[in-house]
Protein backbone atom coordinates (compact mmCIF):
# COMPACT_ATOMS: atom_id res chain seq x y z
CA UNK A 1 0.00 0.00 0.00
CA UNK A 2 1.08 3.77 -0.95
CA UNK A 3 2.48 5.35 2.35
CA UNK A 4 3.24 9.00 0.78
CA UNK A 5 1.61 11.41 2.70
CA UNK A 6 1.26 13.42 -0.54
CA UNK A 7 0.00 11.27 -2.88
CA UNK A 8 -3.05 10.78 -0.14
CA UNK A 9 -3.24 14.91 0.00
CA UNK A 10 -4.06 14.61 -3.85
CA UNK A 11 -5.74 11.43 -3.91
CA UNK A 12 -8.44 12.06 -1.64
CA UNK A 13 -10.01 15.19 -3.36
CA UNK A 14 -9.64 13.16 -6.66
CA UNK A 15 -11.73 10.19 -5.42
CA UNK A 16 -14.08 12.85 -4.08
CA UNK A 17 -14.39 14.52 -7.44
CA UNK A 18 -14.74 10.79 -9.17
CA UNK A 19 -17.65 10.13 -6.42
CA UNK A 20 -19.56 13.13 -7.44
CA UNK A 21 -18.98 12.75 -11.21
CA UNK A 22 -20.63 9.00 -11.27
CA UNK A 23 -23.44 10.63 -8.57
CA UNK A 24 -24.15 12.58 -11.70
CA UNK A 25 -21.91 16.25 -11.79
CA UNK A 26 -20.49 14.42 -15.11
CA UNK A 27 -16.99 15.69 -16.50
CA UNK A 28 -15.55 16.72 -13.26
CA UNK A 29 -14.42 12.95 -12.53
CA UNK A 30 -11.87 13.55 -15.55
CA UNK A 31 -9.56 15.50 -13.34
CA UNK A 32 -8.33 12.45 -11.03
CA UNK A 33 -5.77 11.02 -12.87
CA UNK A 34 -3.98 13.78 -13.81
CA UNK A 35 -4.27 14.88 -10.32
CA UNK A 36 -3.08 11.85 -8.61
CA UNK A 37 -0.76 11.47 -11.36
CA UNK A 38 1.33 14.56 -9.84
CA UNK A 39 2.37 11.87 -7.02
CA UNK A 40 2.75 9.19 -9.14
CA UNK A 41 2.82 7.72 -12.62
CA UNK A 42 -0.19 7.94 -15.01
CA UNK A 43 -0.36 4.61 -15.35
CA UNK A 44 -0.46 3.34 -11.49
CA UNK A 45 -2.94 6.30 -10.56
CA UNK A 46 -5.05 4.93 -13.73
CA UNK A 47 -4.72 1.22 -12.44
CA UNK A 48 -5.37 2.11 -8.45
CA UNK A 49 -8.32 4.25 -9.52
CA UNK A 50 -10.08 1.58 -11.95
CA UNK A 51 -11.16 -1.06 -8.50
CA UNK A 52 -12.58 1.96 -7.21
CA UNK A 53 -15.05 3.29 -10.26
CA UNK A 54 -16.08 -0.04 -10.32
CA UNK A 55 -17.04 -0.02 -7.23
CA UNK A 56 -18.88 3.41 -8.13
CA UNK A 57 -20.28 2.18 -10.76
CA UNK A 58 -22.47 -0.10 -8.64
CA UNK A 59 -23.64 3.01 -6.72
CA UNK A 60 -24.36 5.30 -9.84
CA UNK A 61 -26.23 2.60 -11.96
CA UNK A 62 -28.52 1.68 -9.23
CA UNK A 63 -29.84 5.46 -8.65
CA UNK A 64 -30.64 5.46 -12.02
CA UNK A 65 -31.11 2.24 -13.78
CA UNK A 66 -34.72 3.29 -14.78
CA UNK A 67 -33.48 6.35 -17.08
CA UNK A 68 -30.93 5.63 -19.91
CA UNK A 69 -31.27 5.40 -24.23
CA UNK A 70 -30.44 1.99 -25.28
CA UNK A 71 -29.91 3.62 -28.82
CA UNK A 72 -26.96 5.65 -27.71
CA UNK A 73 -25.47 2.36 -25.61
CA UNK A 74 -25.49 0.25 -28.74
CA UNK A 75 -23.95 2.43 -30.75
CA UNK A 76 -20.91 3.59 -28.36
CA UNK A 77 -20.26 0.55 -26.46
CA UNK A 78 -19.05 -1.67 -29.57
CA UNK A 79 -16.81 1.55 -30.65
CA UNK A 80 -15.38 1.87 -27.24
CA UNK A 81 -13.70 -1.33 -27.38
CA UNK A 82 -11.59 -0.80 -29.98
CA UNK A 83 -10.98 2.64 -28.31
CA UNK A 84 -9.80 0.66 -25.22
CA UNK A 85 -7.85 -1.92 -27.56
CA UNK A 86 -5.60 1.33 -29.23
CA UNK A 87 -4.92 2.84 -25.48
CA UNK A 88 -3.90 -0.64 -24.28
CA UNK A 89 -1.16 -0.15 -27.39
CA UNK A 90 -0.36 3.50 -25.77
CA UNK A 91 0.43 2.24 -22.50
CA UNK A 92 2.06 -1.05 -23.73
CA UNK A 93 4.55 0.14 -26.27
CA UNK A 94 5.22 3.65 -25.82
CA UNK A 95 7.23 5.76 -23.25
CA UNK A 96 5.39 6.85 -19.88
CA UNK A 97 6.23 10.59 -21.06
CA UNK A 98 3.69 9.86 -23.47
CA UNK A 99 1.26 8.99 -21.77
CA UNK A 100 1.68 11.65 -19.12
CA UNK A 101 1.34 13.86 -22.30
CA UNK A 102 -1.36 12.29 -23.29
CA UNK A 103 -3.37 12.86 -19.70
CA UNK A 104 -2.70 16.04 -19.89
CA UNK A 105 -3.76 17.31 -23.17
CA UNK A 106 -6.85 15.31 -22.97
CA UNK A 107 -7.50 16.98 -19.60
CA UNK A 108 -6.58 20.69 -20.74
CA UNK A 109 -8.59 20.20 -24.10
CA UNK A 110 -11.70 19.18 -22.40
CA UNK A 111 -11.29 21.56 -19.79
CA UNK A 112 -11.39 24.68 -22.86
CA UNK A 113 -13.86 23.35 -24.59
CA UNK A 114 -17.01 22.97 -22.05
CA UNK A 115 -15.59 26.70 -20.44
CA UNK A 116 -15.73 27.75 -23.94
CA UNK A 117 -19.53 25.81 -24.57
CA UNK A 118 -20.70 27.90 -21.10
CA UNK A 119 -19.50 30.72 -23.09
CA UNK A 120 -21.72 30.27 -25.89
CA UNK A 121 -25.24 31.04 -26.26
CA UNK A 122 -25.69 29.19 -29.83
CA UNK A 123 -28.51 26.37 -29.94
CA UNK A 124 -27.65 22.81 -30.38
CA UNK A 125 -28.80 21.31 -33.19
CA UNK A 126 -29.26 17.30 -32.21
CA UNK A 127 -31.21 16.30 -35.30
CA UNK A 128 -27.80 16.51 -37.43
CA UNK A 129 -26.09 14.60 -34.77
CA UNK A 130 -29.34 12.20 -35.05
CA UNK A 131 -28.77 12.04 -38.95
CA UNK A 132 -25.06 11.23 -38.86
CA UNK A 133 -24.15 7.94 -36.79
CA UNK A 134 -20.50 7.49 -37.47
CA UNK A 135 -20.24 10.31 -35.00
CA UNK A 136 -21.22 7.95 -32.49
CA UNK A 137 -18.94 5.72 -33.47
CA UNK A 138 -16.06 8.39 -33.94
CA UNK A 139 -16.89 9.41 -30.10
CA UNK A 140 -17.15 5.72 -28.99
CA UNK A 141 -13.79 4.90 -30.06
CA UNK A 142 -12.46 7.75 -28.48
CA UNK A 143 -14.02 7.55 -25.45
CA UNK A 144 -12.38 3.99 -24.88
CA UNK A 145 -9.09 5.03 -25.75
CA UNK A 146 -9.31 8.28 -23.79
CA UNK A 147 -10.99 6.04 -20.59
CA UNK A 148 -8.18 3.45 -21.15
CA UNK A 149 -5.31 5.45 -20.56
CA UNK A 150 -6.43 8.15 -17.87
CA UNK A 151 -10.14 7.01 -17.28
CA UNK A 152 -11.10 10.16 -18.72
CA UNK A 153 -13.52 9.16 -21.58
CA UNK A 154 -16.22 11.53 -20.60
CA UNK A 155 -15.21 14.42 -22.79
CA UNK A 156 -16.07 12.46 -26.41
CA UNK A 157 -19.32 10.50 -24.70
CA UNK A 158 -20.63 13.98 -24.13
CA UNK A 159 -19.53 15.40 -26.92
CA UNK A 160 -21.63 13.42 -28.84
CA UNK A 161 -24.72 13.20 -26.13
CA UNK A 162 -24.96 16.30 -24.56
CA UNK A 163 -25.92 17.71 -27.98
CA UNK A 164 -29.20 15.10 -28.04
CA UNK A 165 -30.61 17.33 -25.24
CA UNK A 166 -31.49 14.19 -23.24
CA UNK A 167 -33.41 14.94 -19.99
CA UNK A 168 -31.26 14.95 -16.94
CA UNK A 169 -31.32 11.45 -15.69
CA UNK A 170 -31.84 9.97 -19.00
CA UNK A 171 -28.14 11.06 -19.88
CA UNK A 172 -26.91 10.63 -16.01
CA UNK A 173 -28.22 6.85 -16.42
CA UNK A 174 -26.85 6.36 -19.96
CA UNK A 175 -23.40 7.43 -18.90
CA UNK A 176 -23.41 5.50 -15.88
CA UNK A 177 -23.96 2.30 -17.65
CA UNK A 178 -21.94 3.37 -20.61
CA UNK A 179 -18.88 3.86 -18.23
CA UNK A 180 -19.69 0.86 -15.88
CA UNK A 181 -19.68 -1.69 -18.93
CA UNK A 182 -16.65 0.76 -20.64
CA UNK A 183 -14.57 0.12 -16.70
CA UNK A 184 -14.73 -3.83 -17.01
CA UNK A 185 -13.84 -3.82 -20.71
CA UNK A 186 -10.59 -2.43 -19.17
CA UNK A 187 -10.29 -5.03 -16.60
CA UNK A 188 -8.35 -7.45 -19.46
CA UNK A 189 -6.11 -4.79 -20.60
CA UNK A 190 -5.03 -3.42 -17.37
CA UNK A 191 -4.38 -7.14 -16.08
CA UNK A 192 -2.57 -7.64 -18.99
CA UNK A 193 -0.24 -4.43 -18.28
CA UNK A 194 0.81 -5.64 -14.90
CA UNK A 195 -1.27 -3.27 -13.30
CA UNK A 196 -2.88 -4.81 -10.93
CA UNK A 197 -0.01 -5.35 -7.80
CA UNK A 198 -0.77 -6.06 -4.54
CA UNK A 199 -0.03 -2.48 -3.83
CA UNK A 200 -1.93 -0.57 -6.30
CA UNK A 201 -5.39 -2.85 -4.81
CA UNK A 202 -4.17 -2.45 -1.52
CA UNK A 203 -4.49 1.47 -1.82
CA UNK A 204 -7.34 1.34 -3.50
CA UNK A 205 -9.21 -0.83 -1.05
CA UNK A 206 -7.86 1.81 1.23
CA UNK A 207 -9.66 4.95 -0.61
CA UNK A 208 -13.08 2.66 -1.10
CA UNK A 209 -15.31 4.01 1.71
CA UNK A 210 -14.78 7.54 0.93
CA UNK A 211 -15.31 6.75 -3.02
CA UNK A 212 -18.85 5.03 -1.81
CA UNK A 213 -19.36 8.15 0.24
CA UNK A 214 -19.00 10.41 -2.08
CA UNK A 215 -20.89 8.60 -5.06
CA UNK A 216 -23.95 8.62 -2.95
CA UNK A 217 -23.38 12.54 -1.86
CA UNK A 218 -22.82 13.00 -5.74
CA UNK A 219 -26.60 11.32 -6.05
CA UNK A 220 -27.74 13.39 -3.61
CA UNK A 221 -26.52 16.54 -4.79
CA UNK A 222 -27.18 16.62 -8.52
CA UNK A 223 -30.67 17.01 -7.66
CA UNK A 224 -30.82 19.72 -5.70
CA UNK A 225 -27.67 22.07 -6.20
CA UNK A 226 -26.77 23.96 -9.37
CA UNK A 227 -23.48 23.46 -10.35
CA UNK A 228 -22.51 25.48 -13.02
CA UNK A 229 -20.04 28.19 -10.54
CA UNK A 230 -18.26 24.41 -9.39
CA UNK A 231 -18.01 23.28 -12.98
CA UNK A 232 -16.18 26.51 -13.92
CA UNK A 233 -13.24 26.00 -10.88
CA UNK A 234 -12.69 22.28 -11.64
CA UNK A 235 -12.20 23.40 -15.22
CA UNK A 236 -9.98 26.13 -14.78
CA UNK A 237 -7.89 23.31 -11.95
CA UNK A 238 -7.97 20.93 -14.53
CA UNK A 239 -6.32 23.42 -17.22
CA UNK A 240 -3.66 23.95 -14.58
CA UNK A 241 -3.13 19.90 -13.81
CA UNK A 242 -3.41 18.90 -17.14
CA UNK A 243 -0.86 21.69 -18.53
CA UNK A 244 1.99 20.69 -15.80
CA UNK A 245 1.35 16.88 -16.92
CA UNK A 246 1.50 17.77 -20.88
CA UNK A 247 4.75 19.69 -19.98
CA UNK A 248 6.09 17.01 -17.74
CA UNK A 249 5.31 14.81 -20.38
CA UNK A 250 6.67 16.47 -23.19
CA UNK A 251 9.98 17.42 -21.75
CA UNK A 252 10.36 13.16 -20.69
CA UNK A 253 9.86 12.83 -24.36
CA UNK A 254 12.78 15.86 -25.46
CA UNK A 255 15.37 15.12 -23.11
Amino acid sequence: MLTDPFFYAVAVPAVILLGLAKGGFAGIGVIAVPLMALAISPVLAASITLPILIVQDVVSVWAFRKTWDGKVLALMLPSAAAGIWLGYALAAFVKPGAVELAVGAVAVVFALLRLWAERSSAPVRAPRVERVPWRGVVAGVAAGFTSQIAHAGGPPFQMYVLPKNLPRDTFIGTSAIFFAVVNWMKVPAYWALGQFTREAMATAAVLLPLAIASTYAGVWLVRRVPAANFYRIIYLLLIAVGAKLAWDGAASLIA
